[in-house]
Parts: C-alpha cells; structure tokens; sequence
C-alpha cells in the first residue's frame, strides 16, 4: 500500500524541481497556442477556462494513475501539435462540432490502444508524411512571429532575441525566459489593461454536446488522431524505453485515449504521453536510482490538478496579454517542433517528394468541398508516394533479373 508521508520523507529536491519544471515549461509559452487558438475560433472566456481545466485535469489523473501503478515517470502533457492543429481547423467548424472532432479521435487512439495496433500502424505508415503534415499546419503560425513583430517591435523583437540566445545558453527555459521578458516589458511599457470580469464565468467545467460532421472529421478528429499518434506517443515511448522504463504501448495509449474521449465535451482536444519535457523525469536527473524516478511523475501529475482548480483565474491573466504577445509566444513556442517535424519530413530519400507536397498542401490551408487542408495534405501525399514508387509489371521482372546477376 503506498503511504503519502513515506513518499515525502522520499522525494529529494531534484525529484520535485523536475516534477514542478516539467508543468512549467508547459504552461509558459506552449499554452499560448491553446489561448490563441481559442481567440482565433472566438471562444469565450468560460469555454477557454473550461478547456484549461479539461486538459489539466485530465493529464493529471490519467499520469497519476500511470505513473503510480507503473512505478514509472510516465509524464503525460495535452497535445501540443494537436493545439497547433486548432489554429488553423477551429474557425472553420462550429465549436459543437470540434468537440465531435476531440470525442472521435479520442475513441480512434482508445481502439488503436486496446487492440494492441499502435506498433503495426506506426510501421505501415511513413512517418515523413505524418511529420510533412505537421510541418505544413504549423509554419502557417510560425511565421506570424513576423506580423506580430512589425506591430510590435519593441516587445516582439527582444523576445525572440532572448530565446534564441537561450536556445544556445539554457535550451529547456529559452521560452520561458522569453515570455518572462515580454511579460516585464509590457508591464514597463504599461501595456497590462483591467483583466475582464470572470464575475459570471464558472472556473470549472462546461459541458459542450458534440455534433457530428464531416467537417470535423476531415478537419479536426483526422488530423488530431495523427498527430497524436506519431508526435506524442511515437517520441513518448521512445524517451521511456531510452531510460529504461519498458511498458506496452497499448498501456498508455489506451488509458489517454479513453480520458480524451471522456473529457472531450469539456473542451479536452487530446491528453497524450509528453515526449521531450518527459526527459526532465525519466532521466538521472530526478533521481540517481531509476525505480524511485516515478515520484517526479507523481508530482508533475499533482501539478497538472492544482493548476485545474486555478483554471478561471489563470485564464484571466492570460485574457489580459496583447495578441501581438500571444502570436509571438505561440511561434516561438512552436519554432523547435516545426524544425524537427522538417528534419523528420525531408531526411530520407523514399518519400522525400511526397512529404514535401504533403507540407506544400497543409500550409496552403486550403478549403476544398468543405474539408480543409490537412486531410487533402495526407490524399496528396499518399497519392504521390504511391506513384513514386509504382513500377510495372515489366520493370519489376527487369530489376529482379539485373539484382540476380
């Protein structure tokens, strides 16, 4: 039986900064693109304080569960490519029919879980198109780190400064230094307006009905699932077996799919295994001895609830920042992502082409029938990866014959 005061007598001060530093990187920066996103498709204050505590909540108490039962430092984190994903597909669908989107790609990662499918998929499928995809929906809001600097010279322009010197000096708090400073400069430059009135907004949660459509399929649950897939869980499971920690994939897969589909109504877009703040915990930098690594999981995962039961108040900070600011921070938050996601596109030869024109496609956003960019990013790219590789009949017994001799 575990025993609260045993733990604490347990949990050395490396163990709870690597807990406590794995939310913080999260939330300072990465959770802009979650606000901007929402400002985008014109949500409401209790909507975004809805979806913080959807997300919060639930990566708390699916990584808590993981992490106790597992005696590992599984760190689970909301999906950030998946809220790069909702800049770009939320305003063109209603925020009822997003929400089918999160409840049915939710269900697709439950079933790929249980049914043990995750490894065969993850193999059949190239991982360049998955990557070129990703790469295509979030240059489209990389470069408005560009705009928002023209608006805004004097608080963009020392922010990107600040994290690309951090980049080079302090690799892991380079965006939260960079935010830091935006923040300073603005209060210096008396930029902060009156926070607006939550007075009426419930801090909690907000029960949204799904609708279904095909819009939100193409746009939202598609594109959602995949990226879920090879973005978070495929790198997740990497830094776990590369400190040690051997779990069946169908485990967390399943656990996090089910509590997405669970908490989609509430505004969750999709809780997944976190992948490069999780280094933070599974390493020999929480704690000299693997088997006690888990805790720095425990307390991430406690982090994730206290920062749920601060949802409102913290979405009322978040209100008060300039939209120049959020664009900025929601870039720079995604200028690493979108650089291995091209790393990851463009590497190899086979489908070099087809990922390309699968990056050319998303990045486009463009609208065709009502289904938006990535689905026909992911068409066109399969589509030329197919005819790239095609040979006849003839060419094949050619080939055969010439590797015989």
């Amino acid at each position: 039986m575990w025993r609260t005061p045993t733990m604490l007598k347990q949990l050395p001060p490396s163990t709870l900064i690597a807990g406590v530093l794995t939310i913080a990187v999260g939330y300072t920066g990465p959770f802009l693109i979650i606000v901007h996103a929402a400002q985008q498709a014109g949500l409401s204050p209790a909507q975004l304080a809805s979806w913080m505590w959807a997300v919060s909540f639930g990566s708390g108490i699916a990584g808590l569960w993981l992490s106790w039962k597992w005696r590992m430092p599984i760190i689970t984190a909301w999906s950030t490519p998946g809220a790069a994903v909702l800049l770009a597909a939320l305003p063109t669908v209603s925020y009822p029919e997003a929400v089918g989107g999160f409840v049915l790609a939710g269900l697709a990662v439950w079933l790929i879980g249980v049914t043990g499918a995750f490894d065969a998929l993850m193999k059949r499928f190239p991982p360049a198109l998955a990557a070129a995809l990703l790469a295509g929906i979030l240059f489209r809001f990389v470069v408005e780190l560009v705009p928002a600097m023209r608006e805004q010279t004097a608080l963009v322009l020392p922010m990107a400064i600040a994290f690309f010197l951090g980049r080079r000096l302090w690799p892991r708090y380079a965006l939260m230094g960079a935010l830091l400073l935006g923040c300073g400069l603005l209060l210096l430059q008396g930029g902060f307006v009156a926070a607006p009135s939550l007075a009426s907004t419930a801090s909690g949660p907000l029960w949204t009905t799904p609708a279904f459509s095909l819009a939100g399929i193409s746009n939202i649950a598609l594109p959602l699932a995949l990226v879920a897939l090879t973005g978070q869980f495929l790198p997740g499971m990497a830094v776990l077996k590369n400190d040690g920690f051997d779990i069946p994939a169908r485990v967390p897969v399943s656990v996090l799919g089910g509590v997405s589909t669970l908490l989609a109504p509430f505004g969750c877009h999709g809780v997944v295994l976190a992948a490069i703040t999780a280094a933070m915990c599974t390493g020999p930098e929480a704690h000299p001895e693997r088997n006690q690594r888990w805790k720095a999981g425990m307390v991430a995962a406690v982090c994730y609830l206290l920062v749920a039961l601060l949802g409102g108040a913290l979405v009322a900070l978040l209100l008060v920042l300039p939209k120049a600011l959020v664009m900025a921070a929601a870039a720079l938050a995604l200028f690493g992502t979108l650089g291995s996601s091209l790393t990851a596109a463009l590497a190899g030869d086979t489908h070099r082409e087809a990922a390309l024109l699968t990056f050319v496609v998303a990045a486009s956003g463009v609208t065709i029938a009502g289904i938006g960019a990535p689905l026909w990013a992911l068409l066109a790219g399969v589509a030329a990866g197919l005819i790239l590789r095609w040979q006849p009949k003839l060419g094949r017994k050619l080939k055969a014959v010439a590797e015989t001799r």
